[in-house]
């Protein structure tokens, strides 16, 4: 079993490439966006923090200094230290949480596995996906006669663990789509011998109440700040 610090970094390595030096580089998929200058992840056993690569060591040492005055995160003298030196554009926070070890079976008749065979069903209703195919297995689809009402797939993927990615359409939420399609692609990572994980972030509420109705365990915090 693994600690809520374990699973924090096995979190970081599907979120994010790392250079020789342990700093993040870029978001893990495409477009391969730029990671966050600053990432905090939060436990009950501590936090886990990387810098960007583009940081300068001086930055990082003063940042450090803040981080080391408490074992809680003063996330508003972090703000401060970091405006010194750049403009804060985006501050983002959310939940991270993992599926237990063993799941239900879903029961929901319309779900589909998506596999090279049948992947032009996502073309014109997600091209994106379409065209990532290859780094968003497994991938799960709920229908609606010719519509897919609910997705969820690898967002991204580590050696070992996938991050999920669950949309479903306006028109068919509420119905159970969005836990039942997340489940199915949980089983299918852990029959590959990964572990699945999902975060959001804590303005999605309709997110939430996916984990909630999951029963998913909750090791963390997420702070990305760029």
């Amino acid at each position: 079993m693994n600690s809520d610090k374990e699973l924090m970094n096995h979190h970081i390595n599907v979120l994010f490439k790392h250079d020789s030096k342990d700093r993040i580089t870029v978001v893990n998929e495409p477009p391969y966006d730029p990671a966050p200058k600053v990432f905090i992840g939060t436990t009950k056993e501590g936090s886990v923090v990387k810098y960007a690569d583009t940081l300068p060591v001086s930055f990082i040492i003063e940042l450090e200094k803040i981080l080391q005055k408490s074992s809680s995160i003063d996330l508003a003298e972090i703000i401060k230290i970091f405006q010194q030196g750049y403009e804060l554009n985006q501050l983002w926070t959310g939940p991270a949480y993992v599926f237990p070890d063993k799941i239900n079976k879903s029961s929901y008749p319309q779900i589909v596995q998506i596999t090279h065979e049948n992947k032009d069903i996502l073309k014109s209703q997600f091209p994106y996906t379409f065209e990532d195919f290859e780094c968003k297995q497994p991938c799960f689809v709920i229908m609606e006669g010719n519509v897919i009402a609910s997705i969820c797939c690898s967002a991204r993927q580590s050696v070992k663990a996938d991050e999920a990615s669950l949309f479903t359409k306006e028109a068919y939420r509420s119905k159970g789509y969005g836990a039942a399609v997340t489940k199915a692609w949980a089983q299918e990572v852990q029959r590959q011998g990964g572990m699945a994980l999902y975060s959001t972030s804590w303005d999605n509420l309709a997110s939430q109440s996916v984990a909630g109705r999951l029963n998913l365990y909750l090791y963390g915090t997420d702070i990305h700040i760029s």
